[in-house]
Formats: structure tokens, C-alpha cells, sequence
């Protein structure tokens, strides 16, 4: 059977010339290697993403900066950081374009985990620092644990942002101060999201290990096509 191919999908980077660069870590694409998959990077581009969906066999949505809340009526934290909303259409019309394709494996890590959350209406928590005693120590790459139905242990984290609360989703971890730290859709045969970066977390488990999880699926599914 042929590697399963994962779709990763990209950051939007615009260099000091106004130069746009699609890119993606890589960190992602070598955690996808040594987990047995052949990764293929998704361009931020909105109106293609439906289509490239026919080249990859599951999907990692990547980490990166925050949503912009206000095409949802919600007014912009100050300490928000928000992504380029080219790329934020284009991960948005992924999310509804997989939405069609239930069965094709997805894994959102960070701010992947955000985007499903707020794609189904989940209240989105812009400054964790509003809401919990010590939201730093879920940035720049803190170690902190995390129990979880596909995990336990160590995770590497960085972001300052979280979902409140699923819809559509199943809570299925925490971070020892109750932050939600991973969810599924339980319809589906694997949408799972992640709120560590398993792809810089060298606990087996919770760093290859899920990773891992989202190959083993795609390579499952690939088995059983016709």
C-alpha cells in the first residue's frame, strides 16, 4: 500500500519587499514523515482548497496566528494578533469543504483546534490571561501536562488563545488548570483537534504518538476504498 498523503495546510507570509510566501514548518512535515505519511503543503488559497482536497488522503490544519473575530460580529481583543484573512477564508473553506467529506481524516493543531471549535459556534476565548490565573504558562513553548482519551502527558505549548466551550464536538482533554485541550467530532470516523503542537513535543505519546493518529487513519481508510 502507498504512504498515505497528508495535506498540511500553509501559513501566509509576506516578506519586507510585499512578497506573499505560502509556507509551512518543518517541523509539520518531518513529524508527518517519521509518522509514515508523504506530506503535501495546502496553499491559503480559498476558492482551490475544495479541489485539493481530491490530492491528499487527511489534513492537518496548522498552527499560526489568531482569528479575526469581527466577520463574526465580535469585537477584536487588544492583544489579538490576527492571521492574514486570506489565509483565514481559505482554512474556513476547508473546514466547509470537509464538512462534505466526513470521512476524510482531520487533525486541527492549535489554531486548527480554534477554527473547527468557531466554524461550529464555539465562544472563543481571545486572552487567556482574562479568564484563568496564569495564561502565560501556555506560550512560548511551555511544557505543562495534559490528560486526554488519545493521550496523557508532557505537551509543548504556544498560543494565548482557547475554545470556551464545542458544538458538534466532544471535550475529550484538559490541561491541569481546565483549559480544553482536545476535542472530536464523535460522527466522524477521526476529527480530532489539539490545542499543544504535537509536532514540537518530544513526550512520545502526545508529540509523534498524535500524529501518528491522523496517518494511521488516513492509511485505514485507504485499505478499505474500493
Amino acid at each position: 500500500m502507498r504512504s498515505p498523503v497528508i495535506g498540511i495546510t500553509a501559513n501566509l507570509v509576506v516578506d519586507e519587499k510585499g512578497r506573499t510566501r505560502h509556507e509551512v514548518k518543518d517541523t509539520y512535515i518531518s513529524a508527518v514523515r517519521r509518522a509514515g505519511g508523504l506530506p503535501l503543503m495546502l496553499p491559503a488559497i480559498a476558492e482551490d482548497r475544495a479541489a485539493m482536497l481530491d490530492a491528499v488522503d487527511a489534513v492537518i490544519i496548522t498552527g499560526g496566528d489568531d482569528i479575526d473575530t469581527r466577520p463574526f460580529g465580535i469585537a477584536l481583543h487588544p492583544k489579538a494578533e490576527v492571521m492574514d484573512p486570506r489565509r483565514q477564508a481559505a482554512e474556513f473553506a476547508l473546514l466547509r469543504a470537509l464538512d462534505g467529506r466526513p470521512d476524510m481524516p482531520l487533525l486541527g493543531i492549535c489554531l486548527g483546534m480554534q477554527l473547527m471549535g468557531v466554524q461550529r459556534g464555539a465562544r472563543l476565548i481571545q486572552h487567556l490571561h482574562d479568564e484563568i490565573a496564569d495564561g502565560e504558562r501556555h506560550r512560548n513553548d511551555s511544557i505543562h501536562p495534559v490528560t486526554s482519551a488519545i493521550g496523557s502527558g508532557p505537551v509543548t505549548s504556544w498560543h494565548h488563545q482557547a475554545i470556551a466551550d464545542v458544538r458538534g464536538f466532544e471535550v475529550i482533554g484538559h490541561s491541569d488548570d481546565g483549559v480544553i485541550e482536545a476535542i472530536r467530532d464523535p460522527s466522524r470516523p477521526f476529527t480530532v483537534g489539539v490545542q499543544w503542537h504535537p509536532e514540537r513535543t518530544s513526550d512520545a505519546a502526545m508529540g509523534d504518538g498524535i500524529v501518528r493518529l491522523v496517518v494511521d487513519a488516513a492509511r485505514a481508510a485507504l485499505s478499505c476504498a474500493p
